[in-house]
């Protein structure tokens, strides 16, 4: 399939750090008030990114279909870290990423078309716990990473 039709066939909106995304599952178990955890599906199409943000919950990203995916983080000790999202396990990539809360992160492709992943918080996403960062902020406390900044900022 190609993106056109994910986009289409999953119903597919665009989201605010970039790319376009559907909740599919929101627990019904709840933990201190919030649900257990909720699950996204995440589309990103090339020259598209999504921008640096953090999260106060631990994201699971599992990869689903098209291109690689990487995702770039700046974690809460201040070290650049990517990992890359996809099929090909025995060139280092991975079909599943943890990524901890408290770390800014965001996600680009390396390669043309487009990249379908998953993506489950826990304790479940809550746009009060969502925060989106402009490349002036990361600049200022990161300029060592200002080239990738420039890039994943909004």
């Amino acid at each position: 399939m190609n993106k056109e039709e994910y986009i289409k066939l999953l119903n597919l909106s665009p989201h605010q750090e970039g790319g376009y995304f559907i909740q599919t599952y929101l627990s019904d178990d709840k933990i201190g008030g919030s649900s257990l955890f909720s699950s996204i599906i995440f589309m990103l199409c090339e020259n598209e990114v999504s921008h640096f943000h953090r999260l106060q919950e631990d994201e699971l990203w599992y990869y689903h279909d098209g291109e690689s995916l990487d995702v770039v983080e700046i974690n809460p000790e201040g070290k650049l870290v990517i990992t890359t999202l996809g099929k090909n396990i025995d060139k280092g990539e991975k079909l599943q990423y943890l990524v901890k809360k408290g770390t800014i992160f965001g996600s680009i492709m390396k390669n043309p078309g487009f990249s379908l992943v998953g993506c489950m918080v826990s304790p479940s996403f809550d746009y009060n716990h969502f925060e989106l960062f402009t490349k002036e902020e990361l600049i200022k406390e990161y300029p060592e990473y200002i080239d990738v900044i420039n890039i994943l900022g909004k």
